[in-house]
């Protein structure tokens, strides 16, 4: 029977939905190719540059959750148009900036005005299920991965060749007509209102503060993980300690530690996650940066080399997107994840292009199913009621995640991207995919997993 126009998923949706969500990814990636010449037009070395992917990281692991969680009281238009304001005028300071320090405040800019974009979409497609009752929206939550995920892998390609063609500053001034077109989609598209709440509840302020106090001092270290900095471990075991107190006494928490601790599966989401974007980035920024030092390539040849991967992604999740397996697109992407790694032990400062953009493609595997798998998990076992923070909070640990590869990075990269570095780096990064793959295949409710009635 064909579904009546009531019975549809909302397609003028899409767009908005889509753009916005790979505002956020785009921006963290595009970056990889543009420390090397922002740091010798400015002066700076690569312990300083390294604050601009960091700065972005702290900012989003730390709104997507907040803004997730307005979404849900509020409804998304709001946020989504205020958060597209805030990335447009990120994007005119930092292409204005006139030393690293102003170029860190542009995105931090970056990183808060792109935190409404996934909350809002996963909002809005739990939205749509309920009004239409059909509770299987494969081919929007594929469009989100592969919008989410592979446009994450073109951005050192698209940073290459917006580099190529106007220098450094155009990564930061693409963000202004990207701004201006989701300001008007979202004006225009998106529905006003549709917080669960009606707006009505109150915002967790102490418990936001307390949470974004854990993260800070927990993300600082990773930063820069030292003895002289024991410090900010312990800082962040004593902000946790009180943000778990006042999330356990609140009346409306800002995150609900009870129904967390009883949904094991949304837990096992989360930490597969974060194993599994600590070796994404950390093999995006380093295998990035060794082809550049290590290789000799320009940031344009080395956005080139990684294009494969953003093909690959394309394809695994358009063939694969819209079947409701979660547990086999985790075992594939797991391993092909651990293949490539060992595949970085055997390259050289001699290697063939061919033997690079091979390795780019094994990585386009995973990055094509991984998150995408992830998502589907998440949007069957998270509460409808708080989905937008839900999904935040999964942000939040892609970009733990991210934070742990900053720090493996700049642990084994320290001396630069040599072969030597980027050799001890995919040792750490066999570890951690090998860790993701037996958390895989001990979560047994993985096999369960797959379409549920509407809540």
């Amino acid at each position: 029977m064909t579904a009546t126009g009531q019975e549809r998923f909302d397609r003028k949706l899409i767009a908005p939905m889509v753009l916005g969500s790979a505002l956020n990814p785009v921006n963290s990636s595009m970056i990889a190719v543009a420390l090397v010449p922002i740091g010798a037009a400015l002066g700076a070395p690569p312990a300083e540059t390294a604050w601009l992917v960091s700065a972005l990281y702290l900012a989003t692991a730390i709104g997507q959750p907040v803004v997730g969680r307005l979404v849900d009281l509020h409804g998304p238009r709001r946020l989504f148009l205020a958060g597209a304001a805030l990335l447009g005028i990120a994007g005119v300071l930092g292409a204005l900036a006139p030393n690293l320090g102003v170029l860190v405040v542009a995105r931090v800019l970056i990183g808060f005005g792109t935190c409404a974009g996934y909350p809002a979409a996963m909002h809005l497609i739990r939205s749509e299920s309920r009004r239409t009752g059909r509770d299987s929206p494969n081919g929007v939550l594929t469009a989100l991965a592969i919008s989410a995920q592979t446009i994450a892998v073109v951005g050192p390609t698209l940073g290459g060749l917006l580099i190529g063609f106007g220098g450094w500053r155009t990564v930061f001034a693409v963000n202004i007509p990207l701004s201006l077109a989701c300001l008007v989609l979202g004006a225009l598209r998106l529905p006003r209102g549709g917080g669960h709440e009606s707006g009505s509840g109150s915002l967790d302020v102490p418990g936001i503060a307390l949470f974004a106090a854990t993260l800070s001092a927990l993300l600082l270290f990773l930063m820069e993980p030292s003895t002289a900095h024991w410090y900010l471990p312990v800082l962040a075991v004593a902000a946790g300690a009180g943000f778990a107190v006042r999330e356990l006494r609140a009346a409306e928490p800002f995150l609900d530690l009870r129904v967390l601790a009883g949904n094991p599966p949304v837990l096992g989401t989360f930490a597969r996650t974060l194993l599994a974007f600590t070796v994404s980035y950390a093999f995006l920024f380093g295998y990035t940066q060794w082809m550049e030092q290590g290789r000799g390539l320009t940031p344009t040849e080395s956005g080139l080399v990684l294009l494969p991967m953003f093909l690959t992604g394309i394809v695994v999740s358009s063939t694969t997107g819209r079947s409701d397996g979660v547990r086999g697109k985790l075992l594939v992407g797991g391993l092909a994840q651990l293949v490539a790694c060992a595949l970085l032990l055997f390259v050289g400062a001699r290697s063939g292009i061919w033997l690079l953009v091979a390795i780019a493609v094994v990585v386009g595997i995973p990055q094509g199913l991984i998150s995408l798998a992830n998502q589907k998990a998440l949007y069957h076992q998270a509460d409808p009621e708080r989905m937008g923070s839900s999904a935040g909070l999964l942000r939040t640990f892609t970009y733990v995640g991210a934070m742990v590869a900053a720090a493996a990075g700049g642990t084994f990269l320290s001396g630069g991207a040599d072969t030597t570095g980027l050799h001890g780096l995919a040792l750490f990064l066999i570890v951690v995919a090998a860790l993701l793959l037996v958390v895989t295949v001990l979560d047994r409710t993985l096999r369960r997993l797959g379409p549920a009635a509407v809540r």
